[in-house]
């Protein structure tokens, strides 16, 4: 079946694993291509150099991107130690070179220690962070001096998965907003030598993973036999951690309508995703305290 003659919409979402030189955007277009569906975003980017998980939400659940901007991540990335780029990555040009100190092995991983946990991050120039309005990298590509501002994240696991200098390859799970290139760069700094990113491929955003990632060539062989909706996950799976209400038939009719409905008592102004008797997710749900009752903050079906 070709892509234009598939034109009802489809919601939910599909885990796509990312090859190396795609944009996030040159995926969603090319699956808007494929698939014929047209409301398709993305759940945070990617950069081209980087491969692995991308989530894109199709039809209704493009609305529910916002509720999923704060998962956190997890990567495999590889460093390179002794070169510095301009963009932190081997996208960039080399602006400096130096020797690699001999490091053991506990040596590196006392280097390493200093970036778990909670702290403040300087993200690199060439990012799409917006700086008095315009992306950074746009400013630091007309050769401005850029440095956007730093922010708090955190790495909740770094584990040393290879030391083979002057490369070393890392298992990092982090918060949403952590660049990767960013501490790539730093542990350069801290030991000495300066460091880029060579390969990153992302393993993980909040509870989505590579097991259910799909690449574009799959995806196009599901499309030729006819069977690509089977690897859509419904829109409940966006807002999986949210607490749930189930509705019955007259709360479903009454939250299409815009109106209130009655509920589990919450803290004021809490989320809580709305089910159908079937199971399927209707509504957003916002709870007012002062009233007692559950407002539909974004209907969805």
């Amino acid at each position: 079946m070709k892509a234009h003659q598939m034109r009802s919409p489809i919601h939910g979402l599909l885990i796509v694993d990312k090859a190396a030189g795609w944009t996030s955007h040159d995926v969603v277009a090319k699956v808007r291509r494929l698939t014929g569906q047209r409301r398709i975003g993305h759940a945070g980017t990617l950069d081209p150099m980087a491969t692995g998980v991308l989530v894109l939400c199709l039809g209704a659940a493009t609305r529910l991107v916002e509720y999923m901007q704060g998962h956190d991540k997890r990567y495999r990335a590889t460093i390179r130690l002794g070169e510095v780029t301009d963009t932190y990555d081997s996208d960039g040009r080399i602006v400096e070179r130096r020797p690699v100190p001999p490091l053991t092995q506990n040596e590196l991983l006392a280097h390493l220690q200093k970036f778990q946990g909670i702290f403040v991050q300087q993200p690199p120039a060439y990012s799409a962070i917006k700086v008095r309005g315009t992306p950074a990298h746009r400013r630091a590509r007309r050769g401005e001096r850029v440095a956007p501002p730093p922010r708090r994240v955190t790495v909740h696991e770094l584990h040393l998965l290879e030391w083979s200098p002057p490369d070393l390859s890392l298992d990092i799970w982090c918060s949403a907003g952590t660049y990767v290139r960013s501490l790539a760069h730093d542990l350069g700094q801290s030991i000495g030598c300066g460091a880029h990113l060579i390969a990153l491929r992302r393993t993980a955003v909040g509870p989505f993973t590579l097991k259910q990632a799909i690449t574009l060539p799959q995806l196009e062989e599901l499309i030729a036999a006819g069977r690509w909706q089977e690897r859509v996950l419904p829109p409940v799976e966006a807002v999986r951690d949210m607490p749930r209400i189930e509705l019955t038939s007259e709360d479903v009719r009454a939250v299409r309508f815009g109106q209130p409905i009655p509920g589990p008592v919450a803290g004021d102004q809490t989320l809580a995703a709305g089910l159908s008797p079937e199971g399927d997710l209707v509504a957003i749900l916002r709870f007012q305290a002062e009233r007692g009752l559950w407002q539909p903050h974004k209907v969805l079906t």
